[in-house]
């Protein structure tokens, strides 16, 4: 009987196949270390957009003073074009346009306030301090908003007649950030109401811990509505600036009590958040795919369809007109953004008035131009005061 041959692989053989096995390994591995850093990225990229921070201070220090002038050290936010403020430890400074620089200095004149002294560290930044008193010497109450998760406090500024200005403010911001445009509206007598809302300094946290990027924080905007209208508000203005103006359109698409709101003022809104994702992925050097990616993580984290939370997909459902103010090199909600929402308008017939600043990072139109910014903001809400 013959022998059975038995199957014996060659050198060369053996060598392939552990050549074969090795690339087979070193290609998995590939895949999981990929697949691993996508993760990690689009985890990253959603933190970007629920996560809730509390913003230190200290990002630069007075070097020298001059009667009026102050020199701070030059980083790329003091060295900015426009107004600013600086604060410290019990005080604070507006800040104007720089006047000298040196390679490693910048000279500012302080425009209201105090002046500091030599050695102080301080925050340069782009928004008011303190609150209307302290900002700019007018008189407030705050308030408490019954929400349906607890008491937010509200700063209320009176004034004349029955339509109210409403000022919501973005991501992981502050109410004195809506501040800018209070000289305008006090000077037209409007009555003045600055929210805060859930997961806001003050105000109840959501349930899970987590920004919903407008897709629930607009019922703590109904719920300052209704206590406006407790107080005699009959008519509204809203006024939204980065997140605060997704606010603003969740609200008007979905709460009863967008019939009340007359017009509408957005700065710098997160329009879309799929683009806002995309921009995030730019400025953080990640690959274009994690967007999508951060975006699946936020729904798996929240239960929020990003893609709702698209006024151009999505338009409002009531469509108040609209002032819509954004600044070019803005790198957080890209113009492009802007552009969009102004063709979808176009398309529904929406009254929408764009106005583009050429300078400027996010929200700080008002920064780089406050007359322009005041011109536009007191026209726009002209119309509310005659008919008082």
């Amino acid at each position: 009987m013959r022998a059975r041959e038995k199957n014996v692989e060659t050198p060369d053989a053996e060598r392939r196949t552990r050549r074969g096995r090795r690339w087979w390994i070193a290609g998995l591995a590939i895949v999981v270390v990929l697949a691993g850093g996508a993760g990690a990225g689009a985890w990253f990229g959603s933190d970007q957009s629920i996560a809730v921070v509390r913003y230190g201070t200290g990002n630069t220090e007075v070097v020298a003073v001059r009667g009026d002038l102050v020199t701070l050290t030059r980083t790329p936010e003091t060295d900015k074009p426009g107004t600013y403020w600086l604060e410290w430890t019990g005080s604070y400074a507006m800040l104007g346009d720089v006047v000298t620089r040196a390679p490693d200095r910048v000279t500012r004149k302080v425009l209201r306030g105090s002046v500091p002294s030599v050695g102080t560290p301080g925050n340069f930044g782009n928004v008011p301090p303190g609150d209307p008193q302290v900002a700019w010497g007018i008189g407030y109450t705050e308030i408490m908003v019954p929400t349906e998760l607890g008491p937010a406090p509200a700063w209320y500024v009176p004034g004349d007649g029955d339509t109210w200005v409403v000022a919501v403010h973005g991501q992981n911001g502050r109410r004195k950030a809506e501040l800018k445009i209070l000289p305008v509206v006090h000077g037209l007598r409007l009555p003045f109401l600055d929210i805060s809302y859930r997961n806001d300094q003050g105000a109840p946290p959501s349930p899970d811990g987590l920004l919903h990027l407008g897709d629930s924080e607009w019922r703590d905007l109904e719920a300052a509505l209704r206590q406006a209208r407790t107080m005699g508000a009959r008519r509204f203005v809203l006024y939204g600036t980065s997140m605060g103006g997704q606010i603003v359109g969740q609200f008007l698409d979905r709460s009863p009590l967008a019939g009340l709101v007359d017009r509408v003022v957005m700065d710098a809104p997160m329009i879309d958040v799929q683009m806002t994702a995309e921009q995030g992925a730019r400025n953080f050097h990640l690959p274009a795919f994690t967007a999508g990616l951060s975006n699946l993580v936020v729904r798996w984290r929240t239960g929020v369809d990003v893609d709702r939370l698209s006024l151009i997909r999505h338009p409002p459902r009531v469509r108040p007109p609209l002032l819509l103010i954004h600044t070019v090199p803005d790198t957080d909600h890209p113009i492009q953004e802007a552009h969009g929402l102004v063709a979808a308008g176009r398309s529904l017939g929406w009254d929408i008035r764009f106005e583009p600043f050429e300078q400027g990072k996010h929200t700080e139109a008002w920064n780089v131009d406050r007359p322009r910014y005041d011109r536009l903001v007191g026209d726009f809400l002209a119309p509310d005061v005659t008919r008082r």
